[in-house]
């Protein structure tokens, strides 16, 4: 039945800053914006794939996570310049000062990490091929094709 994730929502302290963020530094577009209450609804991906929902909250704000997909070849090559070039500071899921992706050896899968202006920690993602390896925990994605050549 369920085929995958459609649409998540993130509180955002200002909305015209969290659109401005995810537009015109992530490159979504925006899809429609509620002219009676502060929320904004943006595209993920060029075929209305997914969907990002920014609901404004002034107090009490709460952070989320979520990962956008990407591809593998983006994260390894482009993403940390990308992230760095947008004033964004990239880390990997271990927090231990490297700005390298990192692979879950579980999934597999390999991610770097990065805040929103407000301190949504957001990811890009890509699967990897072959079966996952839980015994590997979290290496980097040189370990991970040493391990698997």
């Amino acid at each position: 039945m369920i085929k995958g994730l459609y649409e998540t929502h993130v509180h955002v302290s200002d909305l015209e800053k969290g659109i401005q963020f995810y537009t015109d530094i992530l490159g979504l577009e925006l899809a429609h914006r509620d002219e009676n209450r502060p929320i904004a609804f943006l595209w993920i991906g060029k075929n209305k794939e997914s969907m990002l929902g920014l609901w404004e909250q002034k107090e009490n704000l709460q952070t989320r996570h979520f990962a956008f997909t990407a591809d593998k070849e983006d994260i390894l090559n482009y993403s940390v310049k990308f992230l760095k070039d947008k004033n964004l500071a990239p880390y990997n899921f271990l927090k231990n000062g490297t700005e390298k992706p990192m692979v879950f050896a579980w999934m597999p899968a390999l991610a770097i990490y990065f805040n929103d202006p407000d301190g949504n920690q957001l990811e890009f993602i890509s699967v990897l091929e072959g079966e996952g390896k839980p015994e590997w925990g979290i290496l980097s994605y040189e370990e991970w094709l040493e391990k698997t050549l």
